[in-house]
């Protein structure tokens, strides 16, 4: 078991960290349903803290508001009422100081609980929640991005992350047909999607050493990608045609240039960047551009090893589907996960706004098709 209370407080005020550059009137803005405001995440994040370990575990605590269970709970019908996804935005109260002040009272409580010497399945809830936060604090990045980003003025915020430039030739690594073993296995922690290891045949396949770059996806632009019905899934080309869709997301063309929006400020598209904000609807036709495709789950996983990975998130075409022997826990908690196995990719690795040490090559994130607002990218396999 990790270090539990440095872990948890270096998370907590990791996410104050990032918070850090916002101003106040940056907090609450929702500019679509698939965005959440930052206080939200500030406040959800230590509502989770809350409802499964403070008062579940400790005998003392005294709810900090009743009202916050119902703003702030997410998606877990076994915990209650809560507010619509769709209204986070329109919430201006609690303010960003009251939510800051929840997030030290917690903050306060669960410190004494953790030296007073907590449970095993107690702490196997706080490192849940520290991984939990983690992955909003991933979101916040995806979100605050999308904020600044449909603003006229395309405002910056002071950031640690950036993409690197792809300069290794690109070379197709072959792993050899087999049957390989799937699923995490080792020490440390996973998420429960992770479990069920289990073996599985593989065809022999290729996979690139790089992912797909600014400059090959202009490329795909200009050859009519997003204009050849015959490159798109059905659904891809209804999505694209039905939103107008001609590019990645926060890209414009400028006098014949294009350029695109990072948190960095507007500027014209580094070619030899990975190029990201794709939907899995664009990895597949820029696949069938190239005439490959897109690496299932499974091949990526056994691939791992030898790809450097890390600075996107790599759309599979693997639904999101159990592993073999896959169960849920019982209660609010067996939801965070598997009712969400219907209608979703998987994508691989991790990204630049992943927090440290919260990747590994059996981590299973998953979104819906359409969605081009995380930082995803293209690697081809063939």
């Amino acid at each position: 078991m990790i270090n539990i209370k440095s872990a948890y407080l270096n998370t907590r005020n990791q996410f104050l960290t990032l918070c850090s550059n916002l101003e106040t009137e940056d907090y609450s803005v929702q500019p679509t349903e698939f965005v959440s405001p930052p206080k939200w995440h500030l406040a959800h994040t230590t509502w989770f803290f809350e409802q499964f370990v403070l008062k579940e575990f400790s005998s003392e605590y005294t709810v900090y508001n009743d009202d916050f269970a119902y703003l702030f709970n997410s998606y877990y019908n076994n915990a209650g009422e809560r507010v619509l996804r769709p209204n986070r935005g329109l919430m201006t109260r609690p303010t960003v100081k009251e939510v800051y002040a929840y997030r030290n009272y917690v903050d306060s409580k669960m410190v004494v609980f953790l030296d007073s010497n907590p449970s095993k399945k107690a702490l196997e809830i706080i490192e849940l929640g520290i991984n939990h936060e983690q992955q909003h604090q991933e979101l916040f990045y995806y979100d605050i991005k999308y904020i600044f980003g449909n603003q006229p003025t395309f405002p910056t915020l002071k950031n640690s992350i950036a993409l690197n430039d792809i300069t290794q030739k690109q070379e197709f690594i072959t792993i050899k047909e087999g049957v390989y073993q799937i699923g995490h296995n080792t020490t440390g922690f996973s998420f429960d999607n992770e479990l069920g290891v289990h073996k599985t045949y593989l065809h022999q396949f290729k996979i690139s050493n790089n992912l797909t770059t600014n400059a090959e996806y202009i490329a795909f632009i200009e050859a009519g990608g997003y204009s050849n019905f015959n490159l798109w899934h059905a659904e891809g080309w209804d999505f694209i045609t039905k939103n107008n869709i001609t590019a990645p997301l926060y890209w414009h063309k400028v006098k014949d240039t294009w350029h695109y929006y990072t948190l960095n400020g507007f500027k014209p598209v580094e070619p030899n960047k990975p190029v990201t904000h794709i939907s899995m609807y664009e990895a597949y036709a820029y696949a069938e551009w190239k005439q490959m495709r897109l690496p299932t789950e499974f091949e990526w996983e056994i691939a791992a090893e030898h790809l450097n990975y890390g600075q996107l998130w790599e759309w599979t075409n693997s639904a999101y589907l159990p592993y073999p022997n896959f169960s849920k826990a019982p209660g609010a908690l067996g939801e965070y996960n598997g009712k969400f196995m219907i209608n979703q990719h998987v994508l691989r690795g991790a990204s630049i706004a992943t927090p440290e040490n919260h990747s590994r090559k059996t981590y299973r994130n998953f979104f819906q098709a359409d969605m081009r607002w995380l930082f995803s990218g293209i690697r081809l396999a063939q």
